[in-house]
């Protein structure tokens, strides 16, 4: 096999590995719902239940941080098969990405912003909110 063909062949593997990433992030949120609601339907303390869902958002963000080790492989892969075949448009998806990439603030700003997006903030934020007022109710 050529270069580039094992080239092509781990950027084919990184990319669906990457994606997999993903989806074991929305188990994870799926999980920390079906716990959630588990610890209230079944009188757990609310701190422990809370604790259970800030321990799936943690772990939520291990997994992305192994998804971000991928893609810097990605990108360095990306990078070997444009220096093979210059002008290849093919398999740049993540060196696209990277290069729209905003200043470290802007950043910050932005992942603050995707942590307020719905498909974000719905599994945590409402959970905790439940858990804040079931706390509060029974203080009263």
């Amino acid at each position: 096999m050529n270069q580039h063909t094992l080239l092509a062949q781990e950027w084919q593997t990184l990319q669906c590995d990457h994606e997999q990433y993903e989806k074991l992030a929305l188990f994870i949120k799926i999980a920390g719902l079906v716990l959630c609601l588990a610890g209230l339907a079944f009188g757990l303390p609310i701190r422990w239940t809370a604790f259970v869902v800030a321990l799936c958002w943690l772990l939520e963000g291990v997994f992305k941080t192994y998804q971000a080790r991928l893609g810097g492989r990605l990108l360095r892969v990306e990078h070997l098969l444009r220096q093979e075949k210059p002008g290849q448009e093919a398999m740049q998806l993540n060196t696209e990405w990277s290069l729209q990439r905003p200043g470290a603030q802007k950043l910050v700003l932005g992942y603050a912003a995707s942590a307020c997006r719905p498909t974000v903030t719905l599994p945590y934020l409402p959970l905790l909110l439940a858990l804040g007022c079931e706390y509060y109710f029974s203080m009263v």
